[in-house]
């Protein structure tokens, strides 16, 4: 199963229709546009990753590096394909280019009621923080 560095026109529709099959686990918002995820992919262009399966998207996933942390911001596999180490070969390719950069650290967030996704993460070697996490909306 190849995976590769995304291209956004060609392979945007099936990477939002993939998310849109993982919600709630992954939720789709105002920063999934194709503009938006093209301004992401300025910062950077090597941590938007795709797999193939027989010439098919199968699985996706976003990351991004400020310079000090990394973060994982989406992951999705196509049902018929989970459980067969898609996931985890896209999430192991992603830990190397960030380590690449210099990334020692990185950061996901998984809903609580997400318990698939949690043990997922935690078999990969993640670890839950006691932390609070905070948001805002800065256009509005």
């Amino acid at each position: 199963m190849p995976i590769r560095t995304v291209n956004l026109e060609q392979d945007y529709a099936a990477v939002l229709s993939l998310w849109r099959a993982a919600e709630p686990g992954v939720r789709v918002g105002r920063s999934d546009t194709p503009e938006a995820l093209a301004l992401k992919l300025r910062r950077d262009p090597d941590l938007f990753l795709v797999a193939e399966v027989d010439g098919q998207i199968a699985g996706a996933v976003l990351g991004g590096f400020d310079g000090r942390r990394g973060m994982v911001y989406h992951l999705a596999v196509a049902a018929a394909y989970q459980g067969q180490g898609l996931g985890r070969a896209l999430m192991e390719e992603l830990d190397a280019r960030l380590r690449a950069r210099g990334c020692v650290k990185a950061y996901l967030m998984v809903m609580p009621e997400n318990t698939a996704a949690l043990e997922f993460y935690r078999r990969l070697g993640w670890e839950a923080m006691p932390i609070h996490v905070l948001g805002k909306e800065l256009d509005r």
